[in-house]
Order: C-alpha cells, then structure tokens, then sequence
C-alpha cells in the first residue's frame, strides 16, 4: 500500500507534533504508513513524486494566505509557497487531496477564490456545522449527522465559493466550512483531527497569537472539553480508508 503525504505547515515543534500525531490517531493509521514533511522547517525534497503516494493531507498553522508578504515570518512564507507549487498537480490530477484550516485557504486560494480576513473569521471553539445537500451525497460524508459540531479558530476565511468547487458544509458564521474541487480533493475550515485534548494544547500554544484574549484561555479551554466534537474525526478516518 502506498503512504499517505503529510505536510505540515506549524513553525511550533510541540503544536507540529501534536497535530501529526492527532492525524494518524483520528485517521487510524500508523506511523509507517505516511510521510511527514514540515515544510516550513524542511521545505520540499528535490524530486518529490507525488505518484508515490496515495492521496495528501495538509494541516493549520498561524499564519494566513490573505496576509502581506511583508507580514509572513520567513517560515510561513517558504511553507506557504511549497504548498502552493504542489496544487496544480494535485487539482489537474485529482489526486486524493483534504486540507484542514489552513487547507482551504491554500486551495481557494490555487482556485483564484477571494481569501480575506473580511468576513467570517470564527473565534477558537466549537461551532455548529451542518451538510449541504450536495454533502449529504458526497461519498466522504454520506450517512453522518446533518449536522454536528467540529472545532475551529481562524482569522481568515473563504469569501465565496471558489470556481469550480463544491459546497459540502456550512456553519451560521463561516458559510464555506468544507467544498470539494473535482472528486477527491477536499479542504475543511473546520479542525477533523482535533478533540478537547488537541484543542486545549493549541489554546496554550497560541493564546498570544490574537485570535483570541489570553485571559480567555481557561473559559475556552472549559468550551472545547465540554462540546462533543465525536463526529469530525470520522471524516479524516473515512477519507483514509476511501483513498488508502
């Protein structure tokens, strides 16, 4: 069997670590059956062949597609822009494909959809996600719950649907929470592999990064535990087992 491609994008070695390892957890795979690549630390091997792989997942990070260049630490920029130089192979070929948070942007934005910190940036905890039609049909969510409650936290959002796309789920204040770009590429605004124990790490790790008032970590942290976020990691799980 082929490895799964795992590109992360967090400048943080504990918040990197814990994400990877909630990945393979929520996605019941092993160690051995991926490839795990930081790219804001190691940025892409020469070479890289995406054929070696059965499909690709792409994690969250601090940073935001729709910021200056100005505004990027030198390792958001170098992630950012390794990911973006792989999404024209992997939207021209269909290649198995499921970005979280941070993914959506980066495919939205590949797609030539409007990135922005305009509207609909959600602040970290849980939220209330419901399928569209077109997502209850959709092979990856067919059957769950009509609507169910995932964990999220971003300053930016996808402002309309980008061309080409699918709308799956939608949230009252994030519209675009999952789109699908031909059959199998997927992106998630929303945290698949995160529960209260993830999410409370990252509430410690990032509560000086703005998206929320450090003094708010407890009460947040409180949140994220008491909400059942069971449904979320099935998707990941679905999207390995669909693809691997």
């Amino acid at each position: 069997m082929k490895p799964f491609l795992i590109l992360q994008l967090r400048p943080e070695d504990e918040a990197a670590d814990g994400e990877f390892h909630a990945i393979l957890e929520k996605g019941g795979l092993s160690a051995s059956r991926v490839h795990r690549i930081r790219l804001e630390r190691d940025g892409l091997p020469n070479g890289l062949d995406l054929n070696a792989y059965a499909g690709v997942v792409v994690g969250g990070g601090p940073g935001c597609v729709s910021d200056a260049p100005a505004d990027k630490t030198p390792d958001e920029a170098r992630a950012e822009a390794a990911m973006l130089s792989l999404m024209p192979e992997i939207t021209s070929r269909d290649i198995p494909f499921m970005g979280c948070c941070y993914g959506i942007g980066i495919l939205a934005h590949h797609l030539g959809g409007d990135v922005s910190k305009a509207r609909y940036g959600e602040p970290v905890g849980p939220v209330l996600c419901e399928l569209t039609d077109e997502g209850a049909r959709d092979p990856l969510l067919e059957g769950l719950p009509r609507g169910f409650h995932a964990l999220v936290g971003h300053k930016e959002a996808v402002q309309n649907l980008p061309p080409g796309t699918v709308h799956l789920m939608s949230s009252t204040p994030c519209p675009f929470q999952m789109i699908r770009y031909g059959q199998r590429v997927y992106a998630t605004q929303f945290h698949p592999e995160a529960d209260g124990d993830v999410f409370a790490e990252r509430i410690r790790i990032y509560k000086d990064r703005g998206y929320f008032p450090p003094a708010q970590a407890d009460t947040l942290t409180k949140a994220v535990y008491a909400t059942d976020v069971s449904t979320p990691p099935d998707i990941l799980n679905r999207f390995f087992r669909l693809f691997g």
